[in-house]
């Protein structure tokens, strides 16, 4: 099928590339120019494990271009809308005027019979509004919420857990004719993966519009809820870790996702949760999502809990101290620094008076465009030396495989807390560090 892809983000740009290797005719558009050239050169403009392997691969097929000219959208079947719903400055709501320029750049190139699929995360509501807009020109909406994960967003997009089809819908539920043909082409576009057993759920605009976000907040709840246990395992000398693994063989409740640290962040999580409570009070319903704000209180608790850490292991001050922070990505295999917590807690220490020197993977050169008066090196012993306390605060497998031995030879005090509780305490005690983490005694 010939397909169109509006906006080449992390959404946008593994979807035009996996789409085209499911075998269709992909035209990505954008309007960064810089970005649309690397990704027409076959460069990923951002780090994503297996994206520049992919982009390669359907690169000499000739079945993926990328362009900043909307008018290269016309003639495709289907049109996905993969542009960014940021949180607004200084509000909760999400702010959709990308959403709505890409709309409107794309309408005069719809088609009667074509298909607008909605992949962004919007408050409820918006596909509605979006759908009467679509209507004079004989086109289809359909909300077909995303469910990637950065670092794994190739796998996800080629092989996802489930699908969901937002549909036009009539008053008593079902699919209008219009919705049914719309049904049948996205299973066109998803053969294969429906081909390999991919759960399909079929619903209207609204409940499409609201699994993502849904989703979400389920995800970060879950986080907020281990690390608020974290918190009164601080209190109480208990081990967060060893209350995860219990209460984590309980089917109902689970071990994923119930580690306890420094907390969630990224580009989708905390913006999405706050753009959920915002549209609740919107709708008259805020009391329902009252406790995502407790939520997201939690999450921030954590990264100041973070600094009291690293000063009490440099005997009640880091003014004048040497701290290493390791990491900068909000989560290892991502060079994506939006709402870090890494960030955040190396920030405020660089703030209190610290000397701190970061490092990451892959993530510096977006922490030194965000955070310039940081002081950035290539390698966790670079910018270890001489330092007073290190911090692991992004959970990448090069930290978590450090060796105590190697860290302790270049360090000026062995002192190392561990913000995503991804170390052994006991070997690294044993070789003379004062280790400290978030809930652990």
């Amino acid at each position: 099928m010939r397909i169109s892809v509006i906006g080449c983000g992390y959404l946008g740009a593994v979807h035009a590339a996996s789409m085209a290797s499911l075998g269709h005719d992909v035209a990505g558009i954008d309007v960064d120019a810089d970005k649309v050239a690397r990704l027409a050169a076959g460069t990923a403009p951002f780090y994503e494990p297996g994206l520049p392997e992919l982009l390669a691969e359907v690169g000499s097929t000739g079945r993926l271009r990328f362009s900043t000219d909307m008018a290269d959208a016309a003639g495709a079947q289907v049109h996905f809308l993969c542009v960014g719903t940021p949180q607004k400055h200084g509000e909760f709501r999400a702010d959709l005027s990308y959403v709505d320029a890409a709309f409107d750049a794309l309408l005069p190139h719809v088609a009667p019979g074509d298909v607008v699929a909605g992949k962004s995360t919007v408050p409820v509501g918006t596909a509605e509004a979006l759908a009467a807009r679509l209507a004079p020109t004989g086109a289809t909406l359909v909300w077909n919420p995303e469910f990637l994960r950065e670092g794994f967003a190739v796998k996800d997009t080629l092989h996802p857990d489930r699908l969901v089809y937002g549909l036009p819908t009539d008053d008593e539920g079902n699919p209008t004719p219009d919705g049914e043909r719309a049904h049948a082409v996205l299973d066109e576009v998803y053969a294969t993966p429906l081909a390999e057993g991919t759960p399909l759920v079929t619903t209207d605009y609204a409940t499409a519009q609201l699994v993502k976000v849904a989703a979400n907040s389920f995800l970060a709840t879950k986080i907020s809820f281990i690390n608020a246990m974290a918190e009164l395992c601080e209190a109480t000398g208990a081990d967060v870790t060893r209350l995860a693994d219990a209460i984590g063989y309980d089917a109902r409740i689970g071990r994923r996702f119930l580690n306890a640290g420094l907390g969630f962040g990224g580009g989708c999580l905390p913006k999405d949760i706050r753009a959920f409570m915002a549209r609740a009070g919107e709708l008259g319903v805020d009391q329902a999502l009252s406790f995502l704000r407790e939520v997201d209180s939690i999450n921030m608790r954590r990264r100041v809990r973070m600094v009291d850490l690293a000063r009490e292991v440099c005997a009640g001050s880091i003014v004048g101290r040497r701290v290493a922070v390791l990491g900068a990505a909000f989560k290892p295999d991502s060079d994506d620094v939006r709402d870090s917590p890494a960030l955040s807690v190396a920030a405020q220490m660089q703030l209190q008076g610290a000397h701190v020197t970061v490092t990451d993977p892959q993530a510096v050169e977006n922490a030194r465009a965000k955070w310039p008066d940081l002081k950035y090196a290539a390698t966790a012993l670079e910018a270890a030396q001489d330092a007073d306390v290190v911090v692991l605060a992004t959970e990448w497998a090069e930290y978590r495989d450090l060796l105590p031995e190697d860290l302790g030879a270049v360090v000026a005090q062995r002192a190392i807390v561990d913000g995503r509780n991804v170390l052994d305490p006991r070997a690294w005690r044993a070789a003379g560090f004062t280790y400290r983490a978030l809930g652990r005694p």
